[in-house]
């Protein structure tokens, strides 16, 4: 219950700071948000399965909050492969989580020029690369910090709560 209640708290964390930070591009139908930052950071820090389920919840939610219903299902699935894979590289050295979070670019990436080709056409897609570049780099340079700010925050309640029941 306590892992239920984490991930929820974390994706409504992401849906939040995703939906003041929305930057529409009107080639692709799409936008441009800072939630890979979030997952990033949650993949990194409670592996594959808080990636999956919090990636998949937070893209899905960002779309269906912010008007892109047509996104949702695209979202969910790309954003849940992503967390899912980063997380594989959590608790390992820095170079190893750079590796993980190169692959989560590369599937938000091509995951996205694909999604955008299906719902309108190759120019779409292809006109998609840029922000989503853009999009993957910004999550990750946001989310390493982002990932130092939520460890702390974990251990501080972790360790006060051993305080209290100890």
């Amino acid at each position: 219950m306590r892992q239920l209640t984490r991930y929820a708290l974390l994706s409504a964390m992401i849906v939040v700071i995703s939906l003041f930070f929305i930057i529409p591009i009107p080639a692709t139908g799409g936008f441009v948000n800072l939630s890979d930052a979030g997952i990033y950071a949650v993949a990194l820090l409670f592996g594959p399965q808080a990636g999956l389920i919090v990636g998949g919840l937070s893209g899905g939610l960002i779309d269906l909050f912010s008007g892109y219903p047509q996104w949702i299902l695209f979202s969910v699935i790309i954003h849940g492969l992503q967390g899912y894979v980063v997380g594989r590289f959590m608790q390992k050295n820095t170079s190893y989580q750079v590796i993980g979070l190169a692959c989560g670019a590369v599937i938000l990436i091509v995951g996205y020029a694909l999604a955008t080709t299906i719902l309108y056409g190759s120019a779409a897609g292809v006109a998609s690369l840029l922000g989503n570049v853009i999009q993957s780099i910004v999550g990750i340079v946001l989310g390493l910090p982002l990932l130092k700010v939520l460890s702390r925050a974990f251990a501080y309640s972790y360790s006060k709560k051993e305080h209290k029941n100890g």
